[in-house]
């Protein structure tokens, strides 16, 4: 063992090369402990010690070798190779963390560069940072994360991130600029990294994309453990920007936060038990966030929360035939946010929200039952976006409807056959109890229409698990009626890393659900299997009549296993930051 005596707290990871070409690592502790592995003599160990005073600068005591042993505990880290020791007086009863961003090598024969934080913070150590990641392995892969600790007073622990490489742009094979994902996986890893040694306060580098920066740190530290007892629920993590006060860093920092919140926001409302997110729980839940978000102006903002007598007057047939088998009553949430001129014709926002989906009387199968939670995913994400309008104060008029209730096997149940009339007239034959978000959505999109004649009108559901099989969680499947349109959206999910794929409607797809044997249209395709998503899209095109409307059908990109990197395992909140980056890029037709 080496004991090293030095006055200040100091906890580092370094690595040496032995004589045998591979990696040794050492952990110098705050008990003034430093293990050293495979080191064939005293020769070789003292000779690592002096390394090791040239890179932490002067004022380190002379390191000695002992053959005593010192009292250890192992560790493995996922994000440092190898293995590594410290002491248990390694625990800091405050932990301020740091991330600072460096870029790959252009070539094989490049150079490692530091961002410009980065860059900063090095010179302030006089090169130490450098001289460690070097020793430590050298480049970093991008969004792999290196943690350093005790190289600075302020900050107790520093993770370093792997950006890729600096050039890096749009991506036309991925559809998506990896200049600003690789931001948003670096900074995530970053800061998970930091939370996991215990430092529930970070500062945050800006990585040149202050706005994917706080994307990518703010998604990473959402959790929903408010139901667990005290003791197993994890500290918030306080994220800060690292400022550079001659830059526009702290403005778009504020706004990729509220891009994130506003993902986060739906996420939560996502993840709530059905028994905790009624519809009536929704509607508090959601008004409450919105008049916060308004900071108690109200004067471009009104919230209506219709009970089921209003359903009933507005002749709503279709969604109440689904609200049929369960005791919680239905709401109809319509939510109005005016940030531009009265005569501006609205963006209308139209989200299915069944809080829970047992299928009703075409009851699922009991596996993955509790999924079924987050079916209100595409109310979850209107209600995220709108948040994020009101809390941005976007010069855009935007309208939220959503229609709440639950699908419930009951004796009051619609039954597989039975006919319904929506809004507009139309009957449907509802052939199967689970293809019920259609219905709802159908006389959601048909009041829109009829009220608002909307600029654009664009509905979220997790529809059908048809699109799943078709894009898993790669894409948001969206089908259109307008090419702009298309291409507006298209070009937001680019930004966001939140893509769109479009997908077919055709009027092949049409005659499936329009040839019905009972009435004038059928809840699923008459060959049911056969293009499940596209017959799901084409019925609901039977109750639109606005020339600039999008159905995107977000059941494939519902939940995240480990796909998207900054998001974590759980209920992914998408395509709300693409939804958010939409309505801000809006800019009403010239008269």
């Amino acid at each position: 063992m080496l004991q090293i005596k030095k006055p200040s707290v100091w906890f580092c990871f370094i690595s040496f090369l032995s004589q045998g070409a591979n990696y040794e690592h050492a952990l110098v502790t705050p008990g003034g402990f430093m293990h050293l592995r495979m080191f064939s003599s005293a020769a070789m160990a003292n000779l690592a010690c002096q390394h090791f005073r040239r890179i932490t600068g002067p004022g380190t005591a002379p390191c000695r070798y002992l053959q005593t042993p010192m009292s250890v505990r192992k560790h493995s880290h996922p994000l440092l190779s190898g293995v590594f020791y410290s002491s248990d007086s390694t625990k800091a009863t405050k932990r301020h963390g740091l991330v600072l961003g460096v870029y790959e090598p252009e070539s094989d024969e490049g150079a490692i560069e530091l961002s410009t934080a980065a860059e900063s913070f090095n010179l302030n150590l006089s090169g130490r940072l450098m001289d460690l990641l070097n020793v430590s392995g050298g480049k970093l892969k991008a969004g792999k994360a290196r943690v350093f600790h005790g190289l600075d007073q302020k900050y107790t622990s520093i993770a370093v991130v792997g950006l890729g490489k600096k050039s890096a742009g749009f991506n036309k094979q991925e559809g998506r600029k990896d200049c600003k994902e690789n931001v948003r996986v670096a900074v995530a890893a970053g800061v998970r990294a930091l939370k996991e040694g215990d430092c529930f306060n970070v500062t945050v580098d800006p990585c040149g994309d202050a706005h994917a920066a706080a994307e990518g740190a703010h998604l990473a530290v959402f959790k929903y453990d408010e139901l667990k007892e005290e003791s197993k629920r994890k500290p918030e993590v306080d994220l800060n920007l690292w400022i550079n006060l001659a830059s526009t860093d702290n403005e778009n920092w504020v706004t990729g936060r509220t891009y994130a919140q506003g993902q986060n926001f739906a996420r939560k409302l996502m993840e709530m038990p059905a028994n905790k997110l009624t519809p009536s729980t929704y509607g508090e839940m959601v008004s409450k966030r919105l008049v916060d978000a308004s900071a108690g102006d109200l004067s471009n903002l009104t919230i209506r929360v219709h009970q089921q007598d209003w359903i009933e007057r507005h002749k709503m047939g279709a969604f109440l035939s689904v609200t049929r088998g369960s005791s919680e009553p239905p709401i109809f949430m319509e939510v109005s946010y005016q940030g531009s001129a009265s005569s501006e014709k609205p963006l209308v926002l139209v989200g299915k929200g069944v809080t829970f989906d047992s299928g009703g009387i075409s009851l699922k199968p009991s596996q993955g039952m509790d999924l079924m939670r987050a079916d209100m995913g595409g109310a979850a994400t209107v209600a995220g976006a709108l948040w994020a309008a009101v809390s941005l104060q976007l010069p855009v008029n935007v309208v939220g409807l959503v229609p709440l209730c639950e699908n419930m096997p009951s004796g009051n149940a619609t039954k597989p056959g039975d006919v319904v009339t929506a809004l507009n007239g139309k009957t449907i034959q509802v052939d199967n109890t689970d293809a019920e978000g259609r219905l709802l959505l159908a006389d959601a999109l048909c009041y829109a229409c009829d009220t608002y004649k909307p600029e654009s009108l664009i509905d979220l559901a997790t529809l059908t698990g048809a699109i799943d099989v078709a894009l898993g969680s790669g894409a948001t499947g969206m089908f259109c009626n307008d090419h702009n349109l298309w291409k507006s959206l298209s070009r937001c999910g680019v930004e966001t890393g939140d893509r769109m794929w479009r997908m077919p409607l055709y009027g092949h797809y049409s005659k499936q659900v329009t040839e019905s044997r009972l009435g004038d249209v059928n809840n699923v395709g008459k060959h049911a299997r056969s293009g499940g998503s596209c017959t799901a899209a084409a019925f609901l095109k039977e109750f639109v009549t606005c020339p600039s409307w999008a159905h995107l059908d977000i059941a494939g990109v519902m939940e995240n296993k480990d796909e998207v990197p900054y998001l974590g395992k759980g209920m992914s909140g998408r395509p709300v930051r693409t939804l958010i980056e939409f309505i801000r890029q809006h800019r009403p037709p010239a008269s």
